[in-house]
């Protein structure tokens, strides 16, 4: 008896074996096929002047027309004999498309900001959180949009920006 069921054992694990390694390979989940990358990149320098950002940022369409996402920011900021400044934060951002060739967002963005200053001059340095409220509108071409934001909480002391309107480029992948 034992002689009939160690090979019928073997064989059974060696078929399932073989079965196994011919199973279909598992689809991508639905939820990520849904999902965007991008961000923005941002370099700018001047007479003594250095300012570098990298903001990643990524969303879910949930059809052509709307889509929630998040978003990191860093940024680092010189002037020579005034100031360095480090800003980190995060947003969430919601996209409305009306037509294809719209795009109308709304975005909460929370930084926190530190400004250090020359030792030689009478400014305090600072460390503190500044909320922004973007609403904005863009031109749509395939994966990009150009537009313009306005910061509806914009507060001339605090604000990392001198205006509290801003243009921008979205672009995800």
């Amino acid at each position: 008896m034992n002689k009939i069921l160690l090979p019928l054992l073997f064989l059974c694990l060696f078929s399932s074996t073989v079965f196994a390694q011919n199973a279909p390979k598992k689809q991508k989940s639905e939820f990520w096929r849904h999902v965007r990358f991008g961000g923005g990149i941002g370099l700018g320098f001047g007479d003594g002047f250095f300012s570098g950002t990298l903001a990643p940022s990524a969303i879910y369409e949930f059809n052509w027309q709307f889509a929630l996402g998040v978003g990191l920011n860093f940024s680092y900021n010189t002037q020579k004999d005034f100031y360095k400044s480090t800003i980190v934060g995060g947003s969430l951002i919601g996209l409305f498309r009306p037509i294809e060739q719209i795009q109308l967002s709304a975005e909460f963005e929370e930084m926190n900001i530190s400004r250090n200053y020359d030792s030689r001059l009478i400014y305090q340095d600072e460390n503190y959180w500044y909320p922004a409220l973007y609403l904005g509108a863009g031109y749509s071409t395939r994966n990009v949009t150009f537009g313009i934001r306005y910061d509806v909480l914009y507060d001339r002391d605090k604000s990392i920006y001198a205006d509290p309107w801003a243009p921008f480029v979205r672009v995800y992948f």
